[in-house]
């Protein structure tokens, strides 16, 4: 069974799947939805992942730098609910502050362009905080 990584945006879903084994965080795709249309996002969600054993989601939670919840949080613990709902699995918020940023900066050391950065960083962001969720399981 695989654990899938999220990363929510207001208009994207970024996608990462672990492996069977539950270490590595692979990026998987990233999900276009009309802004803040969560409803269709999870709909199209439920149909890449149709064939896939889920163990569980990782959610990345957006917190301010102070650790308080803002606006996009909000919108992130509601998505946490429609989610259960949806799939009857269980899904763990992980915070998430700086994941775009280091996405970004591994996309530039990568040298991407501008242009290709914009279209992958919702999935790597999402594989960030999949591979945060999973290294920290590995201290237990």
């Amino acid at each position: 069974m695989k654990i899938v990584g999220l990363d929510l945006g207001s208009k994207t879903l970024g996608i990462a799947l672990s492996d069977p084994s539950g270490i590595i965080a692979t990026k998987f795709t990233t999900i276009t939805f009309p802004n803040n249309d969560y409803e269709y996002a999870i709909k199209e969600l439920f149909v890449i992942l149709k064939d896939i054993e889920i163990e569980k989601f990782v959610l990345g939670l957006p917190k301010n730098m102070d650790g308080s919840l803002g606006f996009q949080a909000q919108t992130s613990l509601s998505f946490k609910t429609k989610l259960e709902e949806k799939f009857q699995k269980d899904v763990i918020l992980w915070d998430e502050r700086l994941t775009s940023k280091m996405a970004e900066s591994l996309m530039i050391s990568a040298d991407l362009s501008r242009k290709k950065r914009k279209t992958k960083i919702d999935f790597v962001a999402a594989t960030i905080i999949l591979q945060s969720y999973l290294n920290s399981r590995k201290r237990v």
